[in-house]
């Protein structure tokens, strides 16, 4: 049986991979939300609309390419309401009118996560152990944005194999709701939003090391359980972070992880992908070919389940990358010279596209029927 590249190449041929490997510059050229469609599916973006109106550049190639942008950060508790009661909207606000000038759907990210809450709420939530402060957030926010943006991650980040209580992590909501607190949110953002799809979103799902191995189990049985007691979830999103010093990822596997959540009918979305690249002593071109390969095998398995519905990278250009330089990394400065930045999105820091760009491009072909 022939692999989503192998299809992809003998479905394309040398013509149209060629095509796909050059930089997006016609407009007859099929951008990645427009290969990505053909299969019933969408590809974005996490997008800041302040770096959209600095970067015209990224405001090309964001309107051209994505389907669906996501609030990097501006949808977040701690951006909206920093302040108790100094409510601050602007930045989503255009990023959604971008998204509406562009024909492009909002991805909601994220409604409650412990790192992204103010520290004024968190406080009171400790004191005064009051569901209505997380209750009143998602009103408001949900009362603006629920009939626009239709997919929501509700609990960003809810597992917690190591340090975490029963595989949970225990966050502020965990220490002061109990585990409870995610069917809660979910309930709350149903109330709030009746006709939005409800999703959990987690990150480490994709390699063999006894970690991820726990990650998956620990996720799988979460939302067994929500999904048992009727709570209102529609899907997930894996995050994706891919990272080249895990080895190798491998069908076994990602593919039966993937069919067990499609199994309970949840839909999936890849909502964070990015790679972190660990050796660093390269030329830019072997680089990019590693991040490209590293993408090319995650997708081969990923888009094979037909539950997939999007696939969202960490940002566009490696220019806005979170991703940095950590103690441990291989480098060489006096042979290569600076290895910053991290090489792990399609588009370099110029706005070039590279040869990730291409890998999703053909993942999404190989996809075509």
């Amino acid at each position: 049986m022939l692999t989503r590249r192998e299809f992809a190449a003998s479905l394309l041929g040398v013509a149209g991979a060629a095509l796909l490997a050059a930089a997006p510059s016609r407009a007859d050229t099929p951008s990645l939300n427009d290969l990505a469609r053909r299969s019933g599916r969408v590809f974005g973006a996490a997008m800041r609309a302040d770096q959209l109106a600095a970067e015209p550049a990224l405001r090309k190639a964001a309107a051209a390419e994505c389907g669906m942008l996501t609030p990097e950060i501006h949808l977040k508790w701690n951006s909206i309401e920093n302040r108790k009661g100094s409510i601050w909207y602007e930045p989503v606000d255009q990023l959604v009118a971008f998204a509406a000038r562009n024909g492009q759907k909002v991805y909601g990210h994220a409604l409650l996560w412990e790192q992204s809450t103010p520290d004024w709420a968190l406080r009171e939530l400790k004191a005064r152990r009051n569901w209505r402060l997380v209750s009143d957030h998602f009103e408001r926010v949900l009362g603006r944005y629920g009939e626009t943006i239709e997919v929501w991650d509700v609990v960003n980040e809810p597992i917690d194999t190591q340090g975490g209580r029963q595989g949970l992590r225990r966050n502020t909501f965990h220490r002061v709701f109990g585990p409870g607190y995610i069917a809660h949110a979910l309930e709350t953002a149903r109330h709030y939003a009746p006709r939005a799809r409800l999703m959990l979103n987690d990150y480490s799902f994709e390699y063999d090391n006894h970690v991820e191995a726990d990650r998956r189990k620990t996720f799988l049985r979460l939302v067994a359980d929500l999904k048992g007691r009727g709570v209102p979830l529609d899907g997930v999103g894996l995050q994706a972070h891919l990272d080249l010093g895990k080895g190798p990822l491998k069908r076994p596997v990602i593919a039966p992880f993937m069919q067990a959540l499609a199994d309970m009918g949840l839909e999936i979305y890849i909502t964070e992908l990015d790679v972190k690249e660990r050796d660093y002593r390269a030329t830019p071109q072997t680089r990019d070919a590693r991040v490209a390969d590293e993408v090319a095998r995650y997708l081969d398995i990923a888009l094979d389940q037909k539950a997939v519905k999007g696939v969202t990278t960490w940002g566009l250009s490696d220019r806005h990358s979170w991703l940095r330089i950590e103690r441990g990394d291989r480098i060489d400065r006096k042979r290569y010279g600076n290895p910053a930045p991290n090489r792990g999105l399609p588009y370099d820091a110029a706005m070039q596209p590279k040869p990730m760009h291409q890998a999703l491009a053909q993942a999404f072909s190989g996809g075509l029927t």
